[in-house]
């Protein structure tokens, strides 16, 4: 069943029914329109409780691990000094994908829907989908890397890592970007996808989804106009992938592959692996 046939039967399906809520007249006649639509409670309310309900779960987390406010402050003025690993950053992510499965399941659970509606059916994890989605996004980065190199953006000048090293840093680094893949693409184009396109159809929410994708992005180190603009369009790329297979995995995929050959080039830039595991050096021409 594709996405779009999966939305209409959840018309049909009760959504957090307004029996749980108590009544008064003043809900009944001014507020509940506000809260209640023909389906129970309204798409944007449902989206609320799934952003603070994972809040509540990562912040939490985050706070404790940090030793309380604090080290939480330390922890922040400390960022820029700190390296980042495929340890660090791949169990960041998988704590991150934790608490978003959990967010999704309570709110499915609410309303009555199966975890595989979201967009990440169990059954098809690293299944063809998402070997197509892989070789798309290696072979799309790879093409602009190409260009560049042939209109003598860059030249090779050696390699960083020699030996075992190269493979071992290849496994590493593909898990943490599988990861970071899977958390941005449920965040984004899962349950909120689900649920926005619910109250306002596909294609509204997919703009509406596409456009906090592409202003989250821009809040990265050394973003420019046109990486934010490019990631909009990437994003509503990734809505059609969903729209045509019912599921995110190419996107997850595509989005893994890009960021690992992306995030794994030699250019220098701030927050990026260190020189120790990049896989060559380069220099600009």
């Amino acid at each position: 069943m594709t996405f779009a046939n999966r939305l209409k039967a959840a018309e049909n399906l009760p959504v957090l029914s307004t029996k749980t809520f108590p009544s008064s007249s003043r809900l009944t006649f001014g507020l509940k329109p506000v809260f209640v639509g023909p389906n129970g409670l309204r798409a944007g309310w449902r989206m609320l409780m799934f952003l603070a309900l994972f809040g509540v779960l990562f912040g939490s987390f985050v706070l404790i691990r940090a030793g309380g406010p604090q080290g939480l402050r330390e922890q922040y003025r400390n960022q820029g000094h700190i390296t980042v690993t495929p340890l660090l950053m791949g169990g960041s992510e998988a704590i991150a994908l934790l608490f978003l499965s959990i967010a999704a399941l309570v709110m499915g659970k609410l309303e009555h829907r199966k975890f595989s509606e979201y967009g990440l059916p169990l059954r098809k994890a690293l299944g063809k989908d998402f070997w197509i989605g892989s070789l798309s996004g290696f072979l799309a980065i790879s093409s602009t890397l190409l260009g560049m190199f042939l209109l003598r953006g860059f030249r090779v000048t050696g390699l960083a890592l020699h030996g075992t090293a190269i493979l071992s840093a290849l496994i590493a680094w593909g898990i943490a970007f599988l990861l970071a893949g899977l958390v941005e693409e449920f965040l984004c184009r899962g349950y909120l996808q689900y649920t926005l396109a619910s109250g306002i159809g596909f294609w509204p929410a997919a703009f509406v989804m596409s456009g906090l994708f592409a202003f989250g992005h821009s809040f990265n180190s050394n973003e420019t106009a046109v990486g934010v603009v490019a990631t909009g369009l990437f994003s509503l790329l990734f809505c059609l992938f969903l729209r045509r297979t019912g599921n995110l995995w190419i996107a997850v995929g595509f989005h893994a592959a890009w960021d690992w050959e992306h995030d794994n080039d030699p250019n220098p830039r701030q927050n990026r692996p260190s020189d120790s595991i990049r896989l060559g050096s380069y220099r600009p021409i």
